[in-house]
């Protein structure tokens, strides 16, 4: 490594330490006034579930966004604004984006806007054009694309992310956004993200979790249900009908025979 090379590298570390310490520079900071009058006082609800609810909003500059409550409430401010910034941090193109955040009264992450909802309501909408198999396919290769981002090159790697259709966002080319990632991530409690040091088992465990939803989020996608309690439902259904000795007849109704059937033993 020549002398410049390490002078620059040198400089560099020392800029992430200080951007890593100081205050919020990569995302914008709301008011809590602000989210309320963007969220029509928490009325435009875009889903509630068990971890909370996330809101359509709309800013007076015109900007529109997804607002997600957290529920970290009892996390220290230092800590919270560190693992913003983290967030802040994260580009991927199968990546919901993180815009903003508010920790006022309460804490809230504000998201880029998504034109066509969540991966769910096309599953159960009946209102909706069913998703063809190439939209399908493209979703799941999509939301693999953001794992192996958070897990093999995020620095450090983030074990604690929500796959299922709920948290799966489509934008206006239906390109697959993960959006529910992170330590502040609405899933149960604030935890912190194991990193390498941690010991093997614990990363494993978190890796087993998330290769566990992933298999659940296929199945969503190939049977074009959706899961109401973490996977074990579908599974049940599944089984109880003895689907799986049958792939064919696994497939949504909707698709009818609109699919490669090496693609779907491959999926």
């Amino acid at each position: 490594m020549d002398r410049f090379t390490r002078k620059f590298r040198l400089l560099l570390l020392a800029w992430l330490h200080r951007s890593r310490s100081g205050p919020i520079s990569l995302v914008r900071r709301f008011s809590y006034k602000e989210i309320k009058r963007a969220t029509d006082s928490f009325h435009r609800t875009f889903y509630r579930n068990s971890h909370g609810a996330a809101y359509k909003a709309r800013f007076q500059d015109g900007e529109v966004a997804l607002v997600r409550e957290v529920q970290a409430f009892n996390v220290e401010k230092d800590v919270f604004y560190r693992d913003v910034q983290q967030l802040g941090r994260l580009h991927h193109r199968n990546l919901l984006a993180l815009r903003g955040f508010s920790a006022g009264r309460k804490r809230y992450l504000v998201f880029d806007n998504i034109e066509n909802g969540s991966l769910k309501e096309h599953l159960n909408d009946p209102l909706k054009t069913p998703l063809n198999w190439k939209t399908r396919l493209q979703i799941a290769i999509g939301v693999a694309a953001a794992l192996e981002y958070l897990l093999l090159f995020s620095n450090p790697p983030i074990y604690h992310v929500s796959i299922s259709s709920s948290s799966i966002m489509l934008d206006e080319n239906f390109t697959a956004k993960v959006s529910d990632v992170g330590i502040l991530s609405s899933v149960g409690n604030y935890v912190r993200v194991p990193n390498n040091s941690c010991p093997e088992d614990l990363r494993s465990q978190h890796c087993s979790n998330i290769i566990f939803q992933l298999g659940v989020l296929i199945l969503e996608l190939i049977t074009g249900q959706s899961s109401e309690e973490g996977g074990e439902d579908l599974i049940q259904w599944i089984q109880e009908s003895c689907l799986g000795s049958s792939i064919p007849r696994m497939i949504d109704p909707d698709l009818g025979n609109n699919y490669d059937s090496r693609e779907l033993k491959s999926f």
